[in-house]
């Protein structure tokens, strides 16, 4: 009867009570399998938003849709690597602010459910774990390594006290912290590792916080993912048996509520599939159908928003799978914000279990087509390497990863000499499968091809003797789940010609976004060309406004683009299936030019132009079951 009691319990409490008792409080009962908010039986039917994938000036606006679609809570992970990005550097600034976000979600009435990791998935570059970690190539990540423990440890000995504050019961708004992410899907199975997270948290945040852990619904990942001490939740879209899906939790959990921490409302996007869609009637049906099971919904994502500059993830599932700069998600409201059939959807069945908010929906954020743009200049990147690396190669002889070289993200140049003649085509490779992700080719300064993890090895080649070969290799975000191995970047094996190893390297990281910032355009006459890595830049006003945009790339291949010295992310039409690139108006100038910067890396139009439009385009779409887990 304990179920039926708190489905009762619930329809009951979205009438307004009298909280009989000063102190806040929020708890499970375990006898009528509810959540108890000051003593009370509550339901939370929430949504995920990423404040790290959203412009800090568009936060409210955002959490106010969320508010008005009728959540009472939001769930919102902590990437550990976009606060620490060097060992003992924090940065909580700016579009970094989390708790800025915090209190704008306070500021709503909203409660929160907090995924502080340390690894979160979240399909963000490593999983959120700090690429820095690698610079010790034998660490085995999420364990009871030392030295892992260690930098976790320091971590959450400064984040943890910055949450403690804002509990629930402590007169906060955060009513529960999960611990790790997930962990249950991951090879390793050590429960000593998530023994000794439980005593960190606890540690940092006391007893009373409600502490739990979230994982798929396959038996072995909730037996790796799950201890005494950690309350089970699962995750699941609209397409499983939810009865069956619950009776699995039950398992692990025979009495307290029911909780899906990730009701999959859409589905992410890889580099070459299409751009996965879902049915608003399908995602709407599976909520009312849990509800009505008196079930505590999370629904991943209720907006996606953008991996701008480098920091989309990969998946590995038998072969490298970048994530698209897009994180749409086909979610509820879109990448730019837009409330969504979804929305409307979702808000009619809220509708039928809790009270709505009174008002309208907050409209989409205006939007324009600025047009074409040309970007008549055109500057080889070899012509700038001194820019774009202001400090000395390092000279070694062989290769080295971006981790051993102290780079996060983006591209090195590597640069060698042929050392004999190669008067017949002969095939340049790393064996191994060891570019880590794309390598792009030129042999004094002429572009060759292009090396592809795991999709193309080698390319053949002539030279003479002395001819500068150079390797510029593409970070294309570090594997966030699917894979057992640390991720290392850059040449991670020996380069091959034929039989030989070349051997004799200069070593050039490359600080690309540091450059475009602040000392762009460079100084030079216009080069010549269309092929290989080259910047264009140019600049385009627009009519007294500032809305946001969408810039597509017509004929351009593979690259980066930047405006007003904002990295927007990657681009890639020529492997789709997205075809812009979101523009928020907060970059833009309504009166100055607004340059805008391209890195071409294989093959630019012979007209270099940009495209704004008032709308995404992608070019293949397809129909998610959303059966799988993140």
């Amino acid at each position: 009867m304990g179920l039926e009691l708190c489905v009762l319990l619930l329809v009951l409490g979205g009438l307004p009570l009298q909280v009989t008792s000063a102190a806040r409080s929020f708890s499970i009962d375990y006898t009528k399998n509810c959540f108890l908010k000051d003593g009370v039986p509550f339901r939370y039917i929430s949504g995920s938003v990423h404040y790290f994938r959203i412009p800090p000036g568009y936060w409210k606006d955002r959490l106010l849709k969320m508010y008005m679609s009728g959540l009472n809570a939001v769930q919102i992970y902590v990437p550990w690597n976009y606060h620490e990005p060097l060992p003992g550097v924090y940065n909580f600034a700016g579009d970094r602010d989390l708790e800025g976000f915090l209190d704008l979600v306070a500021q709503l009435g909203l409660l929160v459910i907090l995924r502080p990791g340390p690894y979160i998935c979240a399909e963000w570059e490593m999983g959120g774990l700090p690429f820095w970690l690698l610079t010790q190539p034998d660490i085995v990540l999420r364990t009871t390594d030392p030295d892992f423990l260690q930098a976790v440890d320091k971590w959450l000995g400064v984040l943890l006290p910055k949450i403690k504050p804002r509990l629930y019961h402590n007169g906060g708004n955060i009513i529960s912290v999960q611990v790790e992410n997930e962990y249950g899907s991951y090879y390793a199975c050590d429960y000593d590792y998530l023994r000794h997270l439980l005593h960190v948290f606890r540690t940092h945040l006391g007893e009373e916080v409600l502490l739990f852990t979230t994982d798929g619904l396959k038996d072995p990942e909730l037996r790796c993912g799950t201890i005494q001490g950690l309350y089970a939740t699962v995750d699941f879209g609209p397409g499983v048996n939810m009865t069956q899906a619950f009776e699995l939790q039950r398992l692990y959990e025979p009495r307290g509520p029911l909780v899906n921490s990730e009701y999959y409302t859409g589905w992410l996007d890889y580099w070459g599939e299409p751009h996965s869609t879902s049915s608003a009637e399908v995602v709407a049906q599976g909520l009312q159908k849990m509800l009505e099971m008196g079930a505590n919904v999370n629904m991943y994502l209720f907006q996606g928003g953008t991996n701008f500059g480098y920091w989309s993830g990969a998946d590995y599932k038998k072969i490298y799978n970048p994530v698209t700069t897009s994180y749409d998600y086909d979610a509820p409201l879109s990448e730019a914000g837009d409330p969504t059939a979804k929305v409307y959807a979702i808000r009619t069945v809220i509708g039928k279990f809790q009270a709505l908010p009174a008002g309208p929906m907050p409209p989409p954020t205006p939007k324009f087509a600025y047009g074409y743009v040309s970007l008549p200049q055109r500057v080889n990147l070899l012509d700038i390497l001194g820019l774009l690396s202001p400090v000395e190669p390092i000279h070694t002889p062989f290769p080295l990863t971006f981790e051993a070289m102290n780079q996060a993200h983006g591209f090195i140049l590597y640069r060698t000499l042929l050392p004999h003649d190669v008067l017949e085509p002969a095939l340049l490779s790393v064996p191994n499968n060891g570019v880590h992700d794309l390598a792009y080719i030129l042999l004094n300064g002429q572009y060759k091809g292009t090396l592809e993890r795991d999709k193309v090895n080698g390319v053949k080649m002539t030279g003479r003797a002395g001819d500068i070969l150079d390797f510029l290799v593409e970070n294309m975000g570090r594997i966030n789940f699917g894979a057992n191995a640390s991720d290392f970047k850059g040449l991670i094996h020996n380069v091959t010609l034929d039989s030989t190893t070349l051997k004799d390297w200069f070593i050039y990281p490359l600080a690309i976004d540091s450059a475009v910032a602040h000392a762009w355009p460079p100084v030079l006459s216009t080069s010549r060309g269309t092929t290989g890595p080259a910047f264009y830049t140019g600049t385009f006003k627009t009519p007294g406004i500032n809305w946001d945009s969408y810039v597509k790339l017509p004929g351009w291949t593979k690259g980066q683009l930047w405006i007003n010295g904002f990295n927007l992310g990657r681009f890639w039409p020529a492997r789709g299936s997205q075809q812009t690139l979101f523009v928020p108006g907060l970059l833009l100038s309504s009166s100055a030019p607004n340059t805008i910067t391209v890195l071409e890396l294989q093959a630019a139009p012979e007209e270099p132009i940009v495209l704004f439009l008032d709308r995404p385009l992608f070019n293949r779409t397809r129909s998610s079951d959303i059966n799988d887990t993140e």
